[in-house]
């Protein structure tokens, strides 16, 4: 009588449509699509409600088992399952026949705190043999029960072989404030398959983390093991890397079995780190391909403006590379100025000097990627040293073309930049020398650099020159901005406009009271005896 109340019953469930349920060769196991959880929790809060539903027997609700992404196969004739919403209290030994289905939130129940949870029952493999009903209990009061066999979760899962290892037989193991009750059954089911890898394919990294974590606080290492090679031959965006690594990180216990997941994020090559920048920026320097070393240039710039190798106290091995690689450029570059100056060169036709010229501008975009480098780290005062005593080679810039030297007065130019901006801080000395070497040299190239170089800024520039000057003793500026003042007069806007700092220098030489001797003898006395009441 029994079986065939329950093939009644099942010849009414077969009107519904196909439950989510993937099929393995050991029997059947139920597992719920993310949209049943989701209605499950929205239609619970029934003392909401503000109408009272017609006394109709409600329909299951509907879910496809190809809706979610484990359910693979077709099910067979011979299914014996159910999903359907039932109190807590429901026994394991009650007769199916005696199951009325009931949507979510049991709307044929009064809404009271008992029975206003939203429940869902479950069985896995062969339902005629199963003996042990574990209880989980999620968010927002939702509720699932599962039929599951005791031999299967204790050969998978340590937790639960602890659980029912008791003297006492356990026949109901109940686990509260489960925060993750899809993958928590889903992993359960995991234990009746086989071939648990075709369950992993075509799966999110997102997904699989959800799974990991579920399996490590079960014990379930078969299902971490699979987890681990999945997260290993999967690829990863920008945004799971963190995750991922976080995640595996715990499971540190069993080093072998997660050092190929992080093989991707560490190395077991003990080169330091500055050897390896460094092989990468003398790539860059040594590239003839104008557009991959210009992209590359900027590339590695903004990676290493972006990461911590400034504060690896190794990090001065690298500065001292990088100042290796100015002195050699600048020994290369003064060759070619000797070269390109030699009157036997000029007769040369413009095809002949080309190679020349595109050497030249090799150089000088190396020297002047490598200062915006020493620049970033903080240690560029030493290249303005290095930069203002190259008195041969400014003495050669006047003897070539224009078109050919205008891109190092970029250096020069950048060098006044930095220090206006207080990016460089080097000697007053320095200062002066490279003001007397260099900035003639600029203020010839300054209308070209204008109007023929798209990335340069004529009002930077000025200010910078301005600030620079600014910096030394009155004596000093007085030098540097008449000497400007001349040049200025003669060619107007193809000299650098420093009217600013010359009305600064004015400000400062004939109108504050401490320009006057007997001003700066009464500033020292004030000095003096606030240093004497200190």
């Amino acid at each position: 009588m029994a079986d065939c109340r329950i093939k009644k019953v099942e010849r009414k469930r077969s009107k519904v449509a196909d439950a989510p349920i993937a099929i393995t060769p050991e029997g059947f196991w139920c597992c719920p699509a993310p949209v049943l959880f989701q209605k499950s929790i929205k239609s619970h809060p029934l003392s909401q409600r503000r109408h009272t539903p017609p006394p109709t027997t409600p329909k299951v609700p509907v879910y496809k088992a190809r809706d979610h992404p484990l359910n693979k196969k077709p099910l067979p004739s011979s299914l014996r399952s159910f999903l359907v919403s039932s109190d807590d209290e429901m026994s394991s030994n009650s007769d199916p026949a005696d199951l009325t289905p009931r949507t979510f939130g049991g709307s044929m129940l009064k809404p009271n705190i008992e029975n206003s949870e939203s429940k869902a029952a479950f069985m896995f493999g062969d339902p005629a043999t199963t003996d042990l009903i574990v209880v989980l209990s999620g968010k927002q009061g939702f509720s699932v029960r599962m039929s599951v066999h005791r031999n299967v979760l204790v050969a998978h899962s340590s937790v639960f072989a602890d659980k029912l290892s008791r003297p006492t037989p356990v026949s109901r193991v109940e686990i509260g404030n489960c925060l993750d009750v899809e993958i928590y059954v889903e992993t359960v089911g995991l234990m009746y398959c086989k071939e648990m890898k075709q369950r992993f394919n075509r799966q999110t990294v997102a997904y699989v983390l959800r799974v990991l974590k579920v399996a490590e606080s079960l014990g379930f290492n078969a299902c971490i093991q699979m987890c681990l090679e999945f997260l290993e031959s999967a690829p990863w965006v920008d945004e799971e890397e963190e995750k991922v690594v976080s995640s595996v990180l715990r499971l540190g216990s069993d080093s072998e079995r997660i050092a190929p997941v992080l093989k991707r994020v560490t190395s077991e090559i003990p080169n330091s780190p500055n050897d390896t920048l460094a092989h990468i920026i003398q790539l860059v320097l040594k590239s003839n391909e104008e557009k991959g070393r210009r992209e590359m240039k900027t590339l590695v710039s903004k990676l290493l403006r972006e990461s911590s190798f400034h504060n690896i106290g190794t990090t001065d091995a690298l500065n001292e590379n990088i100042y290796s690689w100015c002195q050699n450029s600048l020994v290369e570059m003064l060759a070619l100025f000797r070269q390109a100056s030699d009157p036997a060169f000029s007769d040369e036709s413009m095809d002949g000097k080309g190679p020349m010229v595109r050497k030249i501008a090799v150089e000088a975009d190396n020297l002047l990627w490598l200062v915006e480098i020493l620049t970033d780290r903080q240690v560029a005062d030493g290249f303005v040293a290095m930069w203002a005593s190259q008195n041969e080679l400014a003495m050669l810039h006047p003897k070539l073309p224009i078109v050919s030297r205008h891109i190092v007065s970029c250096i020069t130019a950048r060098l006044f930049v930095g220090i206006g901006r207080g990016e460089m801080l080097p000697m007053k000395d320095t200062r002066k020398l490279l003001l007397q070497i260099w900035l003639q040299p600029l203020m010839d190239d300054y209308c070209w650099l204008r109007h023929g170089h798209r990335s340069f800024d004529g009002k930077m520039v000025e200010e910078g020159i301005g600030r620079t000057v600014l910096t030394l003793p009155l004596e000093d500026q007085q030098s540097v901005l008449l000497g400007w003042l001349g040049s200025f007069l003669k060619v107007g806007d193809s000299c650098p406009n420093l009217q600013k700092a010359f009305e600064v220098w004015w400000r400062r030489a004939f109108v504050r009271p401490y320009s006057s001797s007997e001003g700066w003898s009464s500033c020292m006395t004030q000095l003096n005896l606030s240093h004497i009441r200190e």
